[in-house]
């Protein structure tokens, strides 16, 4: 049973470091740091460092938040802590 538990722990902080840094890369990288380089590429006529800091993050975000439930949902169905 510890192994058990152990092993979920580790795939749930697996998944969460990655979705964190995924949210990190987007809303402080893509908006910030990478801002200058991104200006240059276009998107709907706005530049692309400007339209992730405006908009682009918000929709990773959205996608972040539905991905890490459908993840959650397999690790809980793998080490059998489902709600079925």
């Amino acid at each position: 049973m510890q192994h058990d538990a152990l092993g979920y722990w580790k795939a749930t902080l697996r998944l969460l470091t990655i979705i964190l840094v995924i949210w990190f890369l987007v809303s402080f990288g893509a908006g910030i740091l990478f801002a200058d380089q991104l200006n240059n590429i276009k998107l709907g006529g706005y530049p692309l460092g400007f339209w992730f800091a405006q908009q682009g993050s918000i929709y990773v975000f959205i996608v972040l938040i539905f991905w890490y439930a459908k993840k959650m949902g397999d690790i809980d169905r793998e080490f059998d802590v489902h709600e079925d």
